[in-house]
């Protein structure tokens, strides 16, 4: 038995996912719930909550932990936790729900039933106060706050009984990994010590080094990639995960790198959205985090570094997973090899800077990708895709 980093708060993982056969009668109680809509993002809070990637939460917040979020990264009871998960209702419909009501929580893009939440609370939150805490700014162009303002009136709080998963765990089978399974998968291993790398993207030849740098001081790497919503103009899941696994067949030794999915959206939070990553890749078992350049970060609303230096700000014991960090990494003509400001000596004519967003624009063009980008069998898994689309 390999010694792993405990799950945020020192317990135990808390799986929200009723038994299966607590299920059936679960989902026959809804009939008779007053039923409340998700958004895309409150339901993929719902499977984080369900697989227990949020632990130690046990719900959507009340409004004294979304208040001592937003203002400290603090529960009430003093827990670090650095992004709100609520639930919002209009409030037509919130006014028909009492507190110690049972309601139905249901995905409103399927119509289908997931959850029922025992209503603890009833609040309205501050809008500009949450999105300058979390997000550094209010303007209305920043997908993060976009989505805080679409909210709708009264956030309810209380404690939640998953019965259904939705599609997802069967749409992506073995890519769709609970922490109490890649816990498993890093005991079978003998992986001790294991470093995250979260993207949405496929991996080019930065994410490959940034990769190979936590192999070669850890004891194995876990991709894990974003298969909630996505922004406009990114690869769906299905063909990043067929470009990643063609790049760790060809260019990784066996059994040094593991790809997984998880089913959160995004916030693009930046270095807020860092610490929430690394708090939940504590709770699949990860001791780092791989934290790069603009780390879930959107436009210019971030410092390059502010995702890295946002950790030296916590307080000790706030978290156990702790930040990989790593310079920027380009291409260097000099060098003949990747690297970074530490390693390359070189002048800036001298490197080939490296992004997804170039990636993605070359692929769209139908350009030429130099080796120096992306290695040609994943080019050729993209082409593919891109094929598609014309």
């Amino acid at each position: 038995m390999v010694n792993l980093v405990t799950p945020h708060g020192g317990k135990s993982l808390n799986a929200l996912l009723l038994a299966k056969s607590d299920r059936v009668a679960a989902s026959k109680r809804t009939d008779n719930l007053i039923k409340v809509p998700m958004s895309s993002r409150e339901t993929s809070d719902v499977l984080m909550l369900s697989m227990g990637a949020y632990t130690p939460l046990d719900g959507f917040m009340c409004e004294a932990d979304w208040h001592g979020t937003c203002a400290e990264m603090k529960l009430q009871n003093g827990l670090f936790w650095p992004i709100p998960i609520t639930l919002s209702a209009d409030r037509s419909l919130a006014d028909q729900i009492k507190i110690g009501d049972d309601v139905a929580l249901f995905d409103e893009d399927t119509g289908k039933a997931m959850a029922i939440m025992h209503v603890s609370e009833k609040f309205e939150i501050d809008k500009d106060f949450e999105n300058n805490n979390i997000f550094g700014t209010t303007d209305v162009n920043h997908p993060g706050v976009k989505k805080v303002l679409e909210q709708r009136d009264i956030n309810l709080g209380g404690s939640i009984e998953v019965f259904d998963e939705g599609d997802m765990p069967n749409d992506y089978k073995d890519l769709y990994l609970r922490p109490a399974e890649t816990r498993a998968l890093f005991d079978e291993l003998g992986w001790s010590k294991v470093t995250a790398f979260q993207t949405r993207n496929p991996m080019h030849r930065s994410h490959e080094h940034l990769v190979k740098i936590a192999i070669e001081i850890t004891d194995g790497v876990f991709i894990h990639q974003v298969l909630g919503k996505l922004k406009e103009g990114d690869i769906p899941a299905e063909t990043r995960t067929e470009a990643i696994a063609t790049m760790i067949d060809n260019y990784f030794v066996p059994g040094t790198a593991l790809q997984g999915g998880y089913p959160i959206e995004m916030r693009y939070a930046g270095p807020r959205e860092a610490l929430f990553h690394a708090l939940i890749r504590q709770n699949f078992g990860c001791a780092y985090l791989i934290v790069g350049r603009d780390h879930a970060g959107v436009g210019d609303y971030y410092g390059p570094y502010d995702a890295q230096e946002i950790f030296d700000e916590l307080w000790e014991g706030a978290l156990e997973t702790q930040p990989l960090k790593i310079d920027i990494t380009f291409y260097c003509k000099k060098c003949q090899g990747m690297a970074t400001e530490k390693t390359s000596p070189s002048k800036p004519e001298d490197r080939v800077q490296i992004s997804g967003t170039k990636f993605r624009e070359m692929l769209e063009n139908g350009d030429d990708i130099p080796v120096e980008f992306s290695r040609p069998e994943v080019v050729e898994v993209l082409r593919k895709y891109y094929s598609t689309l014309k």
